[in-house]
């Protein structure tokens, strides 16, 4: 399988986790809101966006941090298809409890 469909996949689970896991969402909002509320204009919509788009790369990272310790432990030069695998896998588990949400509300 292509590299690029493991990167794709792992974007649409950090993206799935990033818009729809509501606990997550509220507790980057409220750390957020004082913080980027006066860059962001006051604006609430961009506050959530913004807040949004940090859960998401916090997913993407997260996730990926088995397979780094996969690679270190293999000693490994560069990311093959088993690291790609568990980064895959890593953050389809971290999208779980978002999973719900996405197929009640869907795109």
């Amino acid at each position: 399988m292509s590299r690029n469909f493991f990167l794709i996949g792992i974007a649409f689970f950090g993206m799935i986790n990033g818009l729809f896991n509501q606990l997550w969402l509220i507790f980057a909002l409220l750390y957020v809101q004082p913080l980027a509320g006066p860059l962001l204009f006051g604006s609430m919509s961009l506050t959530l966006m913004f807040a949004s788009l940090m859960v998401s790369t916090a997913t993407v990272i997260l996730g990926g941090i088995p397979a780094a310790i996969y690679e270190r432990v293999t000693g490994a030069p560069e990311s093959n298809g088993v690291s790609l695998w568990i980064w895959l896998a890593g953050t389809a588990i971290l999208a779980l409890p978002a999973a719900g949400n996405f197929i009640s509300i869907g795109l």
